[in-house]
């Protein structure tokens, strides 16, 4: 399994991170980027078997502070989507790599990684950013 983390942020803060195993990548928020938006409160997910693209949105995360497009960091086919979010929606606050996991993507562009940070490199980024 390897995780990585999408440094795409054109107009926001909000940090996706992607765990591949077996040619599906587990997409989410990371757990900086939950801090930085506060208490989620709306989770707006794209439906399985729609196609996401890198750096483009997928769907929306709305807060007490604001509402982030959230933005794929791989393409390919959505294989499934985390349905507990729309009941609960703070599991992207209180777990977002194990329980607030946003959508699974079959990758079409396995090499589109390539160019994504490991977790200790994102980790030094956001140290010396913040």
């Amino acid at each position: 399994m390897t995780s990585l983390v999408s440094m795409y942020v054109p107009k926001t803060w909000i940090f996706t991170f992607v765990t591949i195993e077996d040619g599906v990548g587990t997409v989410g928020i990371t757990d900086f980027a939950q801090s930085e938006l506060g208490d989620v409160v709306y989770v707006d997910l794209p439906e399985v078997g729609a196609t996401v693209s890198k750096k483009e949105t997928f769907g929306v995360v709305e807060s007490v502070k604001a509402a982030s497009d959230v933005y794929s960091p791989v393409s390919g086919e959505v294989v499934a989507v985390n349905e507990e979010l729309a009941d609960n929606p703070a599991l992207v606050n209180s777990s977002p790599f194990e329980d607030g996991w946003m959508m699974k993507v079959k990758l079409s562009e396995p090499s589109e990684t390539d160019s994504l940070l490991d977790a200790s490199a994102y980790k030094a980024h956001c140290e010396a950013d913040h």
